[in-house]
């Protein structure tokens, strides 16, 4: 009977045995499928805590790698987001049964990057313009940006106005009017890079990069090459007269606004002028079929790529604004073939945007939108934000003193013209012209 019992022990052993061995070889598994396929995003300086859930991990061995380089060998994994940019952050469980790995698409937005700028005047002879901040995430504004990520430096004198942003090759050209300066910050964290310092007689309007290392500047005395390196103002160009304002770039052609010219197009390499388009007083504007799109008097103009004018009628006036200058009150979607433009009085202040889509003239015949009652546009007052597909308003109470303090941001639905929300601030900010990072 011994032996019995002794042979039943040790088939029992050598069955336990198998069964740790079948076990030991069981291949992890992922037990729950990762939320949005695992593509997540955080702001820089926040941390975002991995834990992918899976079976079969006795006795794992773990890694994780960031952007192929090894970081951890826990189960678990907090990544930390220092740099703005795009990771792949990858996690694997190995035992002697097989392996399985989980990948992590990351994107660390920079301080000022998941939302967008609203660039204001300024209370004019009471402080400097400022740059507000509207985060998506949050849906909340951020007062006075500029001033908090720059200790000590300001956008003065007292007596400018801070009138127009643009984002180009990573960097955001704040441009001043009335003796201000131009100042450079890199766009995701608002630290100034560079400046062309207050100084009497400036009298800047805006921006538009050609290359690397080139630019031009405009002013209320016309245009002017500007070195991106040293940010010295070359010689005026020649054959552009007036005051110019708007600028944008599209291939080997510039169009820069001209207050006596209307439209000017350069030659983007020796900015000699192409073309002149008489009439516009308001631009520009670029739709998806690449054509350039200005305003002025009761004409939309587009021009294509081989700089032919196409001129659509309006039934109304529409105006500039060159008595005080702000940037046009013109914009595109980027989703459908559609400028939207406003119907505004001979300085500022309408309140009805019209939509064309080009082709169909009864797109005209009524306005696309009306603001709500007492509301009305200050500064450019319209921009189409392409992350959201959104129309975003800017307006101010109608009337005069503390009118201006009610501020109100309106997101528009660019198809049906539906309110999907609106933003309510106070303050003496008389927006100019919202800057979205597309």
């Amino acid at each position: 009977m011994p032996y019995v019992f002794a042979g039943l022990a040790m088939l029992a052993i050598a069955s336990c045995k198998k069964d740790n061995e079948k076990e030991l070889l069981v291949k992890p598994e992922v037990a729950e499928q990762l939320a949005k396929g695992g593509k997540d995003s955080i702001t820089v300086n926040d941390a975002l805590l991995l834990h992918p859930k899976l079976n079969n991990i006795k006795n794992a061995v773990y890694s994780w790698t960031v952007n192929g380089e090894r970081k951890g060998s826990d189960s678990v994994f907090t990544f930390k987001g220092t740099d703005q940019g795009d990771y792949k952050i990858s996690f694997k469980a190995a035992t002697s049964g097989g392996e399985v790995t989980v990948d992590y698409q990351i994107h660390v937005w920079g301080k000022y990057e998941n939302g967008f700028y609203i660039v204001n005047e300024g209370w004019f002879g009471h402080g400097t313009g400022t740059v507000s901040f509207y985060r998506y995430n949050t849906s909340k504004m951020e007062d006075s940006v500029f001033v908090k990520e720059n200790p000590g430096k300001d956008q003065e004198p007292k007596s400018s106005t801070l009138q127009s942003g643009v984002i180009f090759n990573k960097k955001f050209y704040l441009v001043s009017k009335v003796g201000g300066p131009m100042v450079v910050t890199d766009k995701y964290s608002m630290k100034e890079l560079a400046r062309i310092p207050s100084q009497g007689g400036n009298d800047w309007r805006s921006f538009v990069g050609i290359s690397e290392s080139k630019g031009l500047i405009s002013s209320g005395k016309g245009v002017y090459p500007l070195d991106l390196n040293s940010l010295v103002v070359g010689q005026k160009i020649a054959d552009v007269g007036g005051q110019v304002g708007d600028m944008i770039k599209e291939g080997n052609a510039v169009f820069v606004l001209s207050s006596t010219d209307g439209v000017v197009v350069l030659d983007a390499n020796d900015y000699k002028v192409v073309k002149k388009i008489a009439g516009a007083s308001v631009g520009f504007a670029r739709t998806i079929d690449g054509s350039i799109w200005a305003a002025g008097g009761t004409k939309l103009f587009k021009v294509n790529a081989a700089l032919d004018v196409q001129e659509v009628a309006v039934p109304f006036s529409i105006f500039g604004s060159w008595g005080a200058w702000h940037p046009g009150s013109i914009t595109a979607s980027a989703k459908e073939n559609a400028v939207f433009f406003a119907k505004n009085g001979s300085f500022s202040g309408g309140s009805e945007i019209y939509k064309y889509i080009p082709g169909n003239q009864t797109s005209l015949q009524a306005a696309f939108l009306k603001l709500p009652a007492g509301k009305i546009f200050y500064g450019a007052g319209l921009c189409y934000d392409a992350k959201l597909d959104q129309l975003l308003v800017s307006t101010v109470q109608s009337g005069f003193g503390e009118n201006f303090k009610a501020n109100n941001l309106y997101f528009y639905d660019p198809v049906t013209a539906a309110v999907k929300k609106t933003v309510s601030y106070d303050g003496y900010y008389f927006p100019s012209v919202i800057v979205t990072h597309q």
